[in-house]
């Protein structure tokens, strides 16, 4: 596959197939793209419109680079996408404790903010919480009090790649919605707001 291509083709508003977008996620993961390209493709995609097929393949990339973290229990995602252009503060943190305290199995996967005030990392860290957790760590935390934290870096370390430019442009993007959908734990029911 060639990256002009792709381009060429989210740019003339055409949806990529799944194969075609986890082979660009993975090169953008791979650190093989310049930064200008990669925010050339995120803009296009933004502005095209993500497509199912895109964003599952993005996630497929994401998962095939992951320490995967096994439970035997039905779980829970609470997660925000972020950036919701409002300055409203990070609801799903809290939302998380209070289900795992009602007894819900809560496996959260967040990181730092990238376009809004706050992430789930960063009210998690305010509050105290050990962020650079293993698979192991968290599957403990899980088993032990009910609720665990997958901080994104730990999990997805290739997306430091992405975080600058993420940054830069400020807006929500396709990796919005990628986070809530490449939690490790992969949890049985999740609500995304």
């Amino acid at each position: 596959m060639q990256i002009s291509e792709l381009i060429n083709q989210i740019e003339s508003h055409h949806d990529l197939d799944q194969a075609s977008a986890r082979w660009l996620m993975s090169q953008i993961m791979d650190d093989n793209l310049d930064p200008q390209l990669v925010k050339q493709v995120i803009l296009g995609l933004k502005t095209k419109g993500e497509s199912v097929s895109e964003v599952n393949g993005f996630v497929a990339a994401m998962m095939e680079r992951t320490s995967a973290i096994e439970l035997d229990q039905v779980t829970l995602d609470i997660v925000g996408t972020g950036g919701d252009q409002l300055g409203s503060v990070n609801i799903s943190s809290t939302a998380a404790i209070i289900a795992a305290a009602a007894g819900a199995v809560v496996v959260k996967h967040g990181n730092r903010a990238a376009s809004s005030k706050s992430g789930s990392a960063d009210v998690l860290e305010a509050l105290g919480i050990k962020l650079d957790l293993t698979a192991a760590q968290v599957k403990h935390c899980v088993s032990e009090i009910g609720i665990g934290f997958c901080f994104a870096p730990k999990f997805h370390p290739a997306m430091k790649n992405v975080a600058p430019i993420r940054k830069e442009i400020g807006v929500p993007t396709i990796f919005n919605i990628l986070g809530p959908l490449a939690n490790p734990a992969q949890p049985t029911a999740m609500l995304v707001g």
